[in-house]
């Protein structure tokens, strides 16, 4: 199990808890969480409706409820690029083949805005990039 020893990675851990609830409370099943290779990381593998999902999620916090939104914090998506999406892609790959699966898939990603008080967060998602 991996473990997050610092401020950034234990929010990033929130944030994908968040997800994985917010997956499975709108029909998705979490297949898979973490799934690495020498390539890389999926944060979250999930299937909905015959479709698999890889899911990458960036996540930060923010001072108050009024502040999450792209337009007045910090925007999580400027960490995912096309290098990013390139690794996703070769990872989901190996998962795929490691899986013998032939469910359609796409590349998904999530935007957690965390409250730093812990009491609501946000969620703003960009489905399909690949």
């Amino acid at each position: 199990m991996k473990q997050f020893t610092s401020k950034t990675q234990k929010t990033g851990e929130y944030g994908e808890l968040i997800c994985r609830k917010y997956l499975l409370k709108n029909g998705y099943k979490v297949v898979e969480a973490n799934f690495s290779t020498r390539s890389g990381e999926i944060d979250i593998i999930a299937q909905k409706n015959n479709r698999i999902h890889f899911i990458e999620v960036k996540s930060v916090s923010c001072e108050n409820t009024e502040d999450m939104t792209t337009k007045n914090t910090y925007n999580p998506a400027e960490n995912f690029n096309n290098k990013k999406l390139e690794k996703i892609r070769k990872v989901s790959q190996s998962w795929l083949g490691i899986n013998k699966t032939k469910h359609e898939t796409q590349i998904d990603l999530y935007l957690v805005y965390i409250d730093k008080r812990n009491i609501r967060h946000k969620i703003e998602i960009l489905d399909n990039l690949f």
